[in-house]
């Protein structure tokens, strides 16, 4: 007789490995391979393998990346994210999990191709300026917006006192692929980050099409995710961003509605921590 605990947690698995995997086109979930960029049990690895902590921190990350005029113009010229955001989002994990976990050899063609992409996104910008998807100062903010967001949602549910070193090792990892990419300037330490994020903050605009952006990332459900998962984790991501990031998308502080969305997240992490046998 088949163990119902264990049929339960295969079950959640799948459904798990559904939402970030589109199996009608034949995607499949990325095998760790011992021939990574980054080895096993390394920061990276432990910070990107967290489901509700990439999922949190992808959201913060997308809110601020949406906040710089050439990145967001980039989405709303070359994207289909209105009509498509789950599968820009599954495309965004793909990448994250192909590049972290993957064989060296799948990671760098990954690369290699998402650098294609960047130098065919060029256009103009509201004020008549244009821009280029492959600017290393908008690639910039980009990565530092993302590490700092993964980072953040992987110590706010799994480890608080993640230890410093290992913060740095999480950021000098992840420099590897930001500067692949061609990202510049690249931090390599929690420090560098936290200043490189102030350096380029001026470089910020508030905007209708950046909050209209955030209104979609955290109220349109992506296909798949079960009722009231999509507002738990928004609400967690929101509570992550800085005021002045809350404040230039027209977002207001959860205040005591953040309490019930950290509980349920982590309870969320909890259960998926479980189902993946993660410690």
């Amino acid at each position: 007789m088949a163990d119902p605990i264990e049929k339960l947690r295969l079950k959640l698995v799948q459904q798990v490995r559904d939402v970030f995997n589109d199996a009608s086109a034949g995607q499949k979930p990325e095998p760790p391979s011992d021939e990574a960029l980054f080895e096993r049990d390394t920061p990276i690895r432990m910070v990107h393998a967290d489901l509700v902590g990439m999922m949190t921190g992808g959201i913060r990350s997308l809110l601020l990346q949406m906040l710089h005029p050439h990145a967001l113009q980039g989405v709303l010229d070359h994207s289909n994210f209105r009509e498509d955001m789950h599968g820009r989002l599954r495309r965004t994990a793909k990448f994250i999990a192909v590049t972290t976990f993957g064989h060296r050899d799948r990671a760098m063609a990954a690369i290699e191709w998402v650098n294609g992409i960047h130098a065919q996104v060029t256009g103009t910008l509201p004020d008549g300026s244009s821009y280029i998807a492959n600017d290393p100062r908008t690639l910039a903010w980009v990565h530092v917006a993302e590490a700092q967001s993964f980072l953040a949602g992987y110590m706010r549910h799994v480890q608080p006192n993640m230890p410093r070193s290992e913060q740095d090792e999480y950021y000098r990892q992840f420099a590897v692929i930001a500067r692949a990419l061609g990202a510049d300037p690249v931090p390599e330490t929690r420090a560098e980050a936290d200043a490189i994020f102030r350096e380029l903050r001026v470089d910020l605009r508030p905007s209708p099409e950046a909050r209209e952006i955030a209104n979609l990332v955290l109220n349109q459900k992506p296909e798949g995710t079960p009722p009231g998962v999509q507002a738990m984790l928004g609400g967690d991501a929101v509570a992550m961003l800085p005021p002045w990031g809350r404040s230039m998308l027209g977002l207001n502080a959860p205040g005591l509605s953040a309490i019930p969305a950290r509980a349920a997240t982590w309870g969320m992490g909890r259960t998926l921590r479980w189902a993946f046998r993660q410690t």
